[in-house]
């Protein structure tokens, strides 16, 4: 599918020890996202972060966190992301799990595949 004008981002700041079926949650976000036609998604690993407990997550050598920062973006349709939310809330649900989830609408100004070669 091609997307071009107007889209929602959503974005979901998680820590990188959380699990999801004794696999990483960023994983199963983005498994889950593919399942259901997101149409596209990205993980980024943080390097010093602190949420809601104010405890501070840091990549640094001699304060090493297990639990470093991890922001999964999907991007898609409004009405794609909402329903994806809807779903998200629900395996939040179910492993009694904690995270910040924000959108936004975004301009899409160019998306295609690579071309085979």
């Amino acid at each position: 599918m091609k997307l071009e004008g107007k889209a929602q981002v959503l974005k979901i700041y998680i820590g990188s020890i959380d699990k999801h079926n004794h696999k990483p949650m960023y994983e199963s976000i983005v498994m889950e996202a593919k399942n259901f036609g997101i149409l596209g998604a990205t993980v980024y690993r943080g390097v010093l972060s602190y949420g809601a407990s104010s405890t501070i997550h840091s990549a640094k050598f001699f304060e090493l966190s297990p639990d470093l920062p991890i922001i999964i973006e999907l991007i898609d349709t409004k009405e794609k992301i909402e329903k994806f939310i809807k779903h998200l809330t629900e395996l939040f649900e179910d492993d009694n799990f904690g995270g910040l989830v924000t959108t936004y609408e975004i301009d899409i100004v160019q998306h295609k595949a690579h071309k085979d070669k």
